[in-house]
């Protein structure tokens, strides 16, 4: 079931995607070379708390951490921890999800350590730009699928593998919602997009293979099956009548 959300959510969900976009923004100055992952959880839960908000990562279906670091290889759902050390040319993707008065913004953006190669630039440079090619499709009169099947379009002759194992997702009171958004082409038609809908685009785009490997031990994290490494960008959006609202950036 999709929830179309009312005037009070929307409202909400703004700040709650506002507050979304504040974190990230805070912790952005803290990537650099030498800092350990667990170290950016613990800035991310402080702020939170000081704001009197919670992390709805934190104990989401026993996931330990408050925020989501994936470095380099880990597509997605990194698990913070002292050993993951930040090295000049690595990069390593964000994902925060703050519950601000019972409601859920989330985004994630991947941030570039120091200096690193051209061809990891360009990677992380086009799924930004993947992201928004598909956020662009968003309007009533569309159909989730349009979103999946431009970006398909644009990242899948440049050579990349487009995750198809996980997705995007509606999201409101609840972590993980109806609509699922696929970012790869899809065979056939899905859901209507309506005003009120709330959901995410987050395409996740490896430089080798779509393919993706769940670690078996913690349960969580996700590496591309080939080694080669991964990025995202994540925001929320709002579907209004004249087309779309990003919720997660700081007004």
């Amino acid at each position: 079931m999709i929830f179309i959300k009312n005037k009070s959510e929307i409202e909400k969900m703004r700040k709650a995607g506002n507050f979304a976009a504040k974190l990230l923004n805070y912790l952005g100055p803290f990537v650099k070379s030498g800092v350990n992952t667990l170290e950016l959880n613990d800035l991310a839960e402080a702020f939170t708390k000081k704001h009197g908000h919670r992390s709805a990562p934190l104990g989401y279906r026993g996931f330990p951490k408050s925020i989501c670091t994936s470095i380099n290889n880990v597509v997605c759902h990194g698990i913070p921890k002292k050993e993951d050390v930040l090295k000049d040319g690595d990069i390593i993707n964000l994902d925060v999800s703050p519950i601000v008065d019972g409601y859920i913004g989330d985004t994630s953006r991947t941030f570039i350590v120091g200096t690193t190669t051209k061809e990891i630039e360009k990677l992380v440079s086009d799924t930004e730009k993947a992201m928004w090619v598909g956020i662009e499709q968003v309007k009533p009169g569309k159909r989730v699928d349009d979103i999946g099947n431009a970006i398909d379009d644009f990242l899948t002759p440049l050579g990349y593998g487009i995750v198809r194992d996980l997705m995007g997702h509606g999201v409101g009171r609840n972590f993980h919602e109806e609509p699922q958004v696929p970012h790869f082409r899809s065979p056939k038609k899905l859901a209507k997009i309506e005003s009120g809908m709330i959901f995410t685009v987050e395409p996740m785009v490896n430089l080798g293979t779509w393919e993706v490997n769940f670690d078996r031990q913690d349960k969580w994290t996700v590496r591309t099956k080939d080694g080669k490494w991964s990025a995202q960008f994540e925001h929320t959006v709002l579907v209004t009548d004249q087309g779309y609202e990003i919720l997660t950036q700081e007004s």
